[in-house]
C-alpha cells in the first residue's frame, strides 16, 4: 500500500523565495471530490494533475491528518487533458516551488485564479514523527484542516474564505 506522510504550514513572509531552487506550474481536477467524500459516497479523491509535459492519476483515501493512503499513477498528457475538460467539476491551479532546507525539501504552494492569495508549505516525510527543520518563514500548521486539502478548494476557494479562516483559524 502506498502512503503519504505530509504536513503542511501557512507561511509567516516570503523569506522563502530566495531559496527556491525551481517552480512549476500545475493544473489539477479531480474525478472524485470532495462533495462525494461529504456525502460519504466515496472513500478517496481521484485527482488528475498536469505539471509541465507530464501527467498523473493520483487517488489519496479521504481522511483527515498528516498520514494517508496514496497512490500515482502516470497519465498519456492528452487523456489528462481531456479529463481535465470534460470530466472535472474545476481546476486547481498553482505554482509549485522547490525549497531546499537543511536536505529536507519543502514544497510551497502558490494558487492562482480563484485561489489566488493563498500559499502553503508541503514537507512530506518518512514517518509521522519524523524531525524536520523549522525555517523562520513557516508558520502555523493547518494539516488537518479540511478546507486547506486541494480537493476542497474548488467547492470552496480561497477567495470566499472569512478572515479567521485565511489566518488558520479553525471555525468549529
Amino acid at each position: 500500500m502506498g502512503v503519504e506522510i505530509e504536513r503542511k504550514f501557512l507561511l509567516v513572509n516570503d523569506d522563502w523565495r530566495g531559496s527556491v531552487s525551481h517552480s512549476q506550474s500545475m493544473a489539477q481536477g479531480y474525478l472524485v471530490g470532495a462533495a462525494a467524500i461529504e456525502r460519504g459516497d466515496a472513500l478517496a479523491s481521484v485527482r488528475v494533475r498536469l505539471a509541465g509535459n507530464l501527467a498523473w492519476l493520483n487517488i489519496k483515501s479521504a481522511e483527515l491528518g498528516i498520514e494517508r493512503a496514496e497512490y500515482e499513477y502516470p497519465l498519456p498528457l492528452d487523456d489528462a487533458r481531456q479529463m481535465l475538460a470534460r470530466l472535472c467539476d474545476g481546476v486547481v491551479e498553482k505554482v509549485r516551488h522547490h525549497v531546499d532546507v537543511d536536505g529536507t525539501l519543502f514544497e510551497i504552494d502558490e494558487f492562482t485564479g480563484k485561489n489566488h492569495g493563498l500559499v502553503v508549505a508541503e514537507v512530506e516525510l518518512d514517518h509521522a514523527d519524523a524531525p524536520f527543520p523549522r525555517p523562520a518563514w513557516l508558520g502555523g500548521e493547518v494539516s488537518s484542516l479540511v478546507r486547506y486539502y486541494n480537493v476542497h478548494l474548488i467547492e470552496y476557494p480561497y477567495s470566499q474564505w472569512t478572515e479567521a479562516e485565511r489566518k488558520g483559524v479553525d471555525a468549529c
